[in-house]
Parts: C-alpha cells; structure tokens; sequence
C-alpha cells in the first residue's frame, strides 16, 4: 500500500535544494500527450476560447519558465500554456502537458510571482502524474461537459447515470479532476519548489492562496443576491488556512521568501484592460437575470437558483430541480427538435414515459413543451423540454430535471420570463474589464471603490481585488486595479 503523501513529507522537500537534487528525467506518457493535443480544441471551444496577444505570450513564457525546472524531460517541448476567455476563476491542467488559466483567475492576481505559483502547481500535477491516481475516481465523479452538468442530480448522482448521453460522455475527459487534499498540499510544495528554483520570490504562493480565500468569501457573500454557482477553483482546488500556512511556512524554509521575482508593474501592465466577469458575447448573468445581446434575449431564474454561464449553454440549479437553456440554428420544425433533443440526453439508452406535446406562446414567441418520466435506480424523475421558434430557422430551449411528480412547476416562471430584448437593451450591455490606475493626491480607498462598475459590494470587490485590508493606506504613485466598464468590439 502506497504511503499517502503528508504535511511532514511537504515541509522536507526543501531540505535538498532544488538545482542539488539529481534525478532522471521523467517523460510525459505519450498517450496522454497525444490525447491531450487532440482535446485541446474541444477544451478550448468549451471554455470561451484561447486568448491571444500580448498577454497570452506572456503566460506562456512565464509557464515556459517554471516548466524548466519541473524535472520533466523536453519541459520546453511538451509544457503548453493557454489563457482561456472564461469567467470562471480557475486554473487546471491535463496529463498530457497542456495547462490553462482562465482570464477570471488572472484579474485577482496582483504580480507575476503569484501567476508563477499557480502554472506551478499546475505543472506539479502533470509531473507528480497526479491524474493516474484519480483516474479511476474520475470514471465516476467526473464533471461532465456542458449536458453533463444538469445531469448532476435532483435526487442524487446515482439518479441521472443512465442518463448521460454519449454527447454529454465525450467532453468528460476535458474536465477537472478533484483532486484529494495531500495531492492539493503536494501541487503547493512542487510549484514554491519550480518558482523558487526558476527566481520568484517563493511568498507569492501564499499571497495567491490568500487571494483565492478571500475572492471565495466575497463571492459567497454576494451570491445570495447574483445567483451565480459557486467559483470552480473552491470545488476543484479546496481552499483552506491550513494551505496559505503550509505555503508561508515551505517559503521561508527555502531561505529565499521576501526575495526574488515578483515583477508587479509589469504584470499590471499586462493585466490592463482583461475583461472580467461575464463576455457579453456568450450572454451575461446579473442577478437572476440571463441577457445575451447579440441573440436579443433575456429570461429569468426563479429565487434562490443559481446559474453558471458556459460556451454552450447556461446551467441552472436549485431545490426544486436542474435545467440547461440551449438551442441555435434548426429548420426540422418543432417537433423534430423536441425530438432530438430527447435523444441526446438520453442517448437512447433510456426510455422515457413521454406524455402529449403542448403548445402555447410566451410573449408572443410560439413555443411547445413535453414531460416526460424517467425511472431510475434511484427513483422516478421528470426530464422535461420547454422549445420556443424564435424565428423560421432558429430555435431555443430548456431541458429541465425535477423530481418525479413535478414536472415543470418548479420552473414556470423561468420560461414565462423568455423575451426579446430591444436593440437600445442590448447596446446597454457593456463588458467590465480592469483599469490599472495610479493612485493620486487626495485618492482613497472609498473614492477609488466608488469607481466599481458594480452597483452593490464596491468597497469589499475593490479591497479584495487589490489584496488591501480596510486599514490598509495608499500612497500616490501606488498602483491598483479597478473594474470598469468598457466598449463593446464589433
């Protein structure tokens, strides 16, 4: 039996240094290498896309730089660095060498030593090879793709597993693992290892942890009022003090903490004018409300649900069930899409109880709906689809999960809600992205949050954007991170 990995073994990896240590180079399976370049364009169609430019090549090098140090053989060649356009916080990596790091992560970073640690503790989960520990786990508990994710369950996960369909199925390898708490410890101690090796000031990881705690507890606070899920850092990276002090503690036992990289002008400098939050060309979430302005529509949640914006779809949950909004481009007409989607969910594996094909109009949009009933190992379940003929060639639609007997009580209103928007409501929508300003003569804090484009939390998102406490001081000259609102690109 393999010896778990442990907060004694993680403090005594520092006591060989890093460029002393002799060990034989350790070569990525080629398996993994080659799946993991045929699965990066699905990953990066899942997440918003790859970002390009300046700050992209930045990323990149950083990555490049501490890869060098990861004790992989042709680290330069087999490491891969991608910036992904999403909103999500969070930052993964797959076997095969490929590590991402989405925008959203990136815009609560405050220098380059903190970016550091994290394509380090990334780049320490490909060369600990921690994906073959969990790979058996992952069959299981895999977060699926977009379709999987409303797949999760109303009654339990048990529930829904014969219910995935093969569409769902095929982007359950680009997910994120979650990864157990020594192998989270163990990512820690490998990136402060690679960042310190390659000239960063190893205080950097936990000054990142810190920001990652603090984002968490703000975006915990504020959801109550935005209805957005949960950040994917908190439930694939599990954060804790126990890991900011085990950071501090690692760093100052390299001798180096307080010394070394940390290049804070530089990477604002890259940082000025991300956008942050939602891109307004794959919709935008504000409150209970989902707006996408290029398709001239909005629809709203019920109270207390929660929503996740995707490349594909938005996903919603909550008490009473789950549910997906899709749709796009089909002339087969009502029914036949109706059909279709049934199909893909239930990848024919399954045989649903349907019942009559409804139809109504919902602000003046013709629209038809089905329930259908499922049995599973873990009970009866409800698999409705609620499609709405925006125009001769495009449709839309809910599919929704709720437990059996309920049907599509739970999400009346939601599909009630669906509408066009105006041309004015849609150019009203603009994208936020970050300002890095110098702070002047007469700046505070309080004026300078007051600058938020938020209408609600402007001090505590400004505090905790910038790493300050409500005690801290600025001093002219100083530079700090503000969210604005910016201009939409045609």
């Amino acid at each position: 039996m393999r010896t778990p990995f442990s907060l004694l073994a993680a403090a005594a990896v520092f006591v060989v240094p890093a460029a002393a240590q002799v060990q034989q180079p350790r070569y990525l399976n080629p398996r993994d290498v080659q799946e993991a370049a045929q699965q990066h364009s699905e990953v990066l169609a899942e997440f918003g896309g790859a970002e390009t430019g300046p700050r992209a090549a930045y990323v990149e090098g950083v990555g490049r730089r501490i890869a060098a140090y990861s004790g992989t053989a042709n680290a330069g060649q087999v490491y891969h660095f991608t910036t992904l356009n999403s909103a999500v916080e969070n930052a993964f990596a797959v076997p095969g060498g490929y590590v991402y790091i989405t925008r959203q992560l990136m815009g609560i970073m405050n220098d380059e030593s903190e970016l550091a640690f994290v394509v380090g503790h990334e780049t320490g989960h490909v060369a600990a090879n921690h994906a073959q520990a969990r790979r058996s786990a992952a069959n299981n508990t895999a977060i699926l793709g977009v379709l999987g994710q409303i797949l999760g369950a109303v009654v339990g996960n048990n529930a829904f597993g014969g219910l995935i369909s093969q569409s769902a199925q095929q982007f359950s390898k680009l997910r994120l693992l979650s990864f157990t708490r020594d192998q989270e410890y163990q990512a820690d101690v490998l990136g402060i290892r690679y960042m310190t090796a390659a000239g960063y000031d190893p205080n950097g990881s936990a000054g990142m942890l810190a920001q990652l705690t603090s984002t968490s507890a703000l975006e915990a606070r504020i959801q109550g009022d935005k209805n957005r899920s949960t950040p994917e850092w908190a439930s694939t990276h599990p954060l804790s003090e126990n890991r900011m002090a085990q950071a501090a503690q690692i760093a100052r036992q390299t001798g180096r903490a307080g010394n070394g990289i940390r290049n804070r002008d530089l990477f604002l400098a890259q940082l000025d004018g991300v956008m942050v939050d939602d891109d307004p060309a794959q919709g935008v979430i504000d409150g209970r409300s989902f707006t996408h302005p290029d398709l001239r529509l909005q629809f709203y949640v019920p109270t207390g649900y929660l929503m996740q914006n995707g490349t594909r779809a938005v996903t919603i949950q909550g008490s009473g069930g789950q549910a997906q909004f899709s749709g796009g481009r089909f002339s087969g007409g009502m029914d036949a899409y109706v059909a279709q989607v049934l199909q893909q969910l239930t990848g024919g594996r399954v045989q649903l109880a349907m019942g009559p094909m409804q139809r109504t109009t919902i602000n003046g949009i013709p629209a038809s709906y089905v329930v259908g009933r499922a049995n599973t190992s873990s009970g009866g379940v409800d698999v409705g689809v609620f499609a709405y003929q925006w125009d001769p060639n495009t449709i839309y639609h809910f599919v929704t999960l709720t437990k059996a007997g309920q049907g599509l009580a739970p999400f009346a209103q939601m599909f009630d809600s669906l509408r066009r928007i105006s041309t004015a409501e849609a150019l009203a929508i603009r994208p936020r992205i970050i300002d890095v300003v110098t702070v002047g003569r007469g700046d505070t804090i309080q004026s300078l949050a007051g600058r938020m484009a938020y209408k609600d939390f402007q001090l505590d998102r400004f505090l905790t954007l910038n790493g300050l406490a409500a005690s801290s001081r600025l001093t002219p000259g100083q530079k700090v991170k503000l969210v604005v609102y910016g201009n939409r690109q045609s």
